[in-house]
Order: C-alpha cells, then structure tokens, then sequence
C-alpha cells in the first residue's frame, strides 16, 4: 500500500486529491497539510511514501518544503502539483529534490500513474513539461566549468558502464530500454542504477538526470558528451 500525503493550501483541492486516490487500488492517503511547514511536520509524523505539494502555499512554499523534506526523509518522495509548467519552478522543484512534476489538470488515472511511478523511484515529468526545457535549465545552472568541476570529480567515481547507463537515465530512457540498448539483462541495469544512486549520493533517477545535467555528462541537445 502506497501511503500519500497531500500538501494544498485549498481545501477543495486536498479533499479532491484525497477521494481520487483512496479511490485508486494501492493507494491510501495517510494525511493532508494546508501549507508547507505543516507538509514536513506531517512528514515527521507520518512517514508517507509519497508526498503531493503544491509550489505556491502560505508560511512555506512546496519548493522549500520539498528541500526539507528530501534533506530529513530518505524514504519519502515528492511529486509536486501544479498549474504552471513553463516556468522556473519545474526546475527549481527538481533542484530542490521532487522526484515528479505533474499538472493539476491530470485525469484521476494519470495522478494514481504518477503517485505510483514516484514510490518506485522513477522519473515522473508531466507530458506537457518537455525536455527541451529542463535540459535549458541545466545548461544555465550548470554554464560554468568551475560550478561543474565537484560533480564530474564525483562521475569520476563511477565505472566505465555505470557512468554510461547514467547518461542513458538523463536521456529519459527506462531500465528495459537501456538494457535492449546495451544489450544486457534489465536486472543488471537495475544494479547499476542502484550503485550509481549509492555513490552519488542521490535519492532516485530523477536526481540522477539531473546531476547528469549539470555535471556535462549530458550536453543540453541530450547527447553523451563523450561521444
């Protein structure tokens, strides 16, 4: 049973959420916050798998309570919920540690695929949010060789194979699609993935994309930039 948290500062829009998802086989939500500094008491408490925040609330906004959250709680994962999605807040959610970014205009459906792909530990973007625009917001936080100089010290870290299945993370494939791609088991690359978050130091994928981003690894056309 996935255990959901809902952070809205609308009453409407929490309960809504909360009937759609209790709705949902495997899904229970555990808790509602009306704010972000209530989300990550709540969070404290209650321990949720995933957490659905709204960006803009009163007393603390979901972009900060999202960098709290992913600062205090290995095991809690965040998908914010939002009506803007070609702004700076896709990425600067990411940059804070959301493991997910989806539109409050999502069908009941594409919120339980989006609650259920973040507690797996999957890359979640809404379709609307493309590429082109994460990957811009890389290239500039990244633009800098000193800024980027600790991260690639760190890919250093990983081996030959690993630091290639990261660069295939970044460029959103899934682990079938970068086992059919190196011609491997999809167990393996799941090792891989695992030992890549390990040493890194990152939560799931998500971070992992990005962290390929800003390091160089993945130029922002999406290529290997070894290759």
């Amino acid at each position: 049973m996935i255990r959901v948290l809902v952070a809205d500062d609308q009453m409407m829009v929490r309960e809504g959420f909360s009937v759609l998802l209790n709705a949902q086989p495997g899904i229970t939500v555990v808790g509602e916050a009306v704010n972000g500094r209530e989300a990550v008491a709540r969070v404290g408490a209650l321990a949720p798998d995933v957490v659905l925040m709204d960006i803009r609330m009163p007393e603390m906004n979901g972009l900060d309570a999202t960098r709290e959250i992913a600062a205090s709680s290995a095991g809690t994962r965040v998908l914010i919920l939002t009506t803007y999605d070609l702004d700076e807040y896709v990425y600067q959610a990411l940059r804070s540690g959301a493991s997910g970014f989806l539109l409050k205009d999502a069908s009941a459906q594409q919120l339980a695929d989006g609650v259920r792909t973040v507690a797996a530990g999957e890359a979640l973007l809404a379709p609307t949010v493309t590429r082109r625009l994460i990957v811009e917001f890389a290239r500039l936080a990244g633009a800098g060789g000193a800024a980027r100089a600790p991260l690639q010290e760190r890919i250093a870290d990983l081996t030959e194979r690993e630091t290639e299945v990261l660069a295939l993370i970044a460029q959103g494939l899934s682990n079938g699609e970068i086992a059919a791609h190196l011609v491997v088991a999809e167990s393996t690359v799941k090792t891989h993935v695992s030992r890549i978050l390990v040493k890194l130091g990152l939560r799931d994928r998500t971070q992992a994309a990005v962290f390929a981003f800003e390091s160089g690894l993945v130029t922002p056309g999406g290529t290997d930039r070894r290759g």
